[in-house]
Order: C-alpha cells, then structure tokens, then sequence
C-alpha cells in the first residue's frame, strides 16, 4: 500500500512541477518574463492556476496519507523499559587506561620490576 501510495506522489510531484514552469512568470527576474508561446491567453492561466491547485491539494492529501499509514505501522516504545546487557563472568576486567589512573591516583603508577 505504501509503495503505490509513493509512486502516486511522485506522479503528482512531478505534474505539479511541470505545470508551475508552464505559467507565465509575471516579474520576469529570473529570465525574459514568459514572452509568446506555448500557454498565452486568460482561458490557459486559469487552468494551469486550476491544475496548480489541484495538484498541490493532490501533494498535501497524498504526504498526509503517507505519514498517517507510517504511524500506524510504528509501535510505541520506551528506553527506559529495555534492560541493560549483562555482563557475562567470563570476561576479564578491562584494564585501567591512562585516564583512570590519572583519576584515581593524582599520577600513573608504574607497574612492578619483573625479575
């Protein structure tokens, strides 16, 4: 149900793209301000503004839908309820690093002089 509902937004995605670089720019800052061509006239504005709004109810409704089915997919979860990991007497205790022995002692302690 997801993937369909994933490729139905990318379909509208998509649409809604190609109709909003259809209209005619009308402060022509980012290029030559729509000209002559393909969509010109009143009737063509209104329906691309129509197609427009159609398809950004289509996006809205399509995200809502996605994320309410991923909600319910999601169960509900609490850190704190997960036990920690014992530790298994097999292992052997880590040894002390630099820091530690900083801490502990105010300076390193050298080890013993094998003989």
């Amino acid at each position: 149900m997801m993937s369909v509902l994933i490729v139905i937004h990318l379909l509208v995605v998509i649409a809604l793209v190609g109709v909003v670089l259809l209209q005619r720019s009308e402060g022509g800052a980012l290029g030559t301000g729509g000209g002559g061509g393909f969509m010109t006239g009143r009737g063509q504005a209104n329906a691309l503004s129509r197609a427009t709004a159609i398809l950004a109810t289509l996006f809205f409704v399509s995200a809502l839908a996605m994320s309410i089915l991923a909600g319910w997919s999601r169960t509900p979860h609490s850190v704190f309820d997960e036990n920690a990991p014992a530790k298994s007497s097999n292992e052997k205790p880590a040894e002390p690093n630099l820091l530690d022995q900083l801490k502990g002692a105010g300076a390193p302690t050298t080890p013993a002089p094998a003989k």
